[in-house]
């Protein structure tokens, strides 16, 4: 059964129904709902974003959505968490929730703060449910570019948000982890790239893949490095000065890296605070720039980063 099928399990009975009935008759894959309080539900799928109708149908107008009532989104927390929300804590400090099957789902409403630390969510008034999805094979184009005679270059994914970058790292890293048969280390800290839901990954990343879930890129990064000895470490949408200062132990110790960043090009990798010192240095050695022109993971450019100007390999 597909992951998008599994997910009608955890939604209360009104949009369990209205859901089973949009994933058989709809040529698009699901990709996010999201459930508003006294608001119509809406799905993306395909690209597209509309409200889901009783009928299953996706509609351009909001009198044809189903109203979520208090009561619906309490029972599908109810769902989701197994009635036992609270084993949740950890990850509503941090606005998500993961489910089994890799699904993540945001969460807002009343943030309970104890000074400047969240120490959980109540009363909560909407959800985002993500989708799992994974796309074996869809690294094949790249994998040739950040392979060379010295094994694999230090490479960088350039891309705009919901453009497909954590779906190709995951490919990158089980290929790299089944086809180069190298130790890879993931630093997953917000569950998305192996998805694991009680520690066991959803997706499929890799024989020689360990993960570190839920941690901290700049701590997970230094951890997996005296711990795990791997050969490669993989870490998405870097940005933080504690990231990058961690990046530079992890390149003068010999292991390869695997990142991701938000941008449209590379200029706005460039120009962005504290990354200057990694382009100096020249640490990524392939860049890769994505977008979504002709859909998720459209390939734009491959940069040889060792070389000054940057050269356009692709």
């Amino acid at each position: 059964m597909q992951k998008q099928d599994t997910i009608s399990r955890i939604l209360c009975p009104p949009l369990r129904e209205a859901v089973g009935r949009m994933i058989n008759h709809t040529v698009y894959p699901l990709e996010e709902i999201r459930l508003r309080v006294n608001r119509p539900a809406m799905a993306y799928a395909g690209r597209k974003k509309m409200f889901l109708t009783s009928q299953g149908r996706l509609s351009d107008s909001e009198d044809e959505g189903i109203q979520v009532t208090s009561a619906m989104l309490e029972k599908t927390l109810e769902l989701m968490s197994n009635y036992s929300l609270y084993a949740y804590e950890q990850e509503l400090k941090n606005g998500y929730i993961t489910l089994e099957g890799g699904h993540r789902v945001g969460l807002c409403g009343k943030v309970v703060a104890d000074g400047d630390r969240i120490k959980t969510i109540r009363f909560i008034s909407s959800l985002n449910i993500r989708i799992a999805h994974e796309i074996i094979g869809c690294a094949d184009e790249i994998m040739p570019w950040i392979r060379g005679a010295q094994g694999i270059y230090h490479t960088l994914l350039i891309s705009p948000p919901r453009c497909g970058k954590t779906t190709l790292l995951r490919d990158l890293i089980r290929q790299i982890s089944d086809g180069e048969k190298m130790q890879v280390g993931v630093v997953d800290e917000r569950s998305e790239i192996a998805g694991c839901y009680r520690g066991i990954p959803q997706n499929t990343v890799g024989l020689r893949t360990d993960i570190l879930d839920g941690c901290p890129k700049q701590e997970g990064m230094l951890m997996l490095l005296r711990s795990m000895g791997p050969q490669v470490i993989a870490v998405d949408e870097i940005g933080r000065i504690e990231e990058i200062q961690a990046i530079t132990t992890i390149v003068n110790s010999g292991v390869k890296l695997l990142c991701t960043i938000h941008g449209n090009s590379l200029d706005d990798f460039l120009n962005k605070p504290g990354m200057d010192e990694l382009a100096a240095n020249r640490v990524f050695q392939r860049i890769i720039v994505l977008s979504g022109r002709k859909g998720p993971g459209t390939l734009e450019q491959i940069y040889d980063g060792e070389k000054g100007d940057y050269a356009v390999l692709l």
